[in-house]
């Protein structure tokens, strides 16, 4: 059996669903879903370079199908890698 292959909204590349990361659509806010609910999702790969990427092409609202919905780039960033940015 194929593992299930998913598209970073960040860089467009290809990959299998284990490295990327699912975010949803909470309220009116982007987050990242780790317990893998139903509805639409979009997939980025952890990586500072796609989320930024992904925030400067605006993406988010694209691939989630959501008018209106706020992408924290610096929050993102947070929930994906645990850590604050250190400018």
């Amino acid at each position: 059996m194929t593992e299930p292959v998913r598209t970073c909204i960040g860089c467009g590349a290809r990959a299998p669903q284990r490295e990327l990361v699912r975010l949803k659509v909470m309220g009116d806010r982007v987050t990242v879903d780790r317990e893998k609910r139903g509805g639409r999702g979009a997939w980025l790969h952890a990586a500072p370079p796609c989320l930024e990427r992904a925030a400067k092409r605006r993406a988010f609202a694209r691939a989630l199908r959501a008018d209106g919905v706020r992408a924290d780039a610096e929050t993102l960033r947070v929930e994906l890698t645990g850590s604050a940015r250190k400018d």
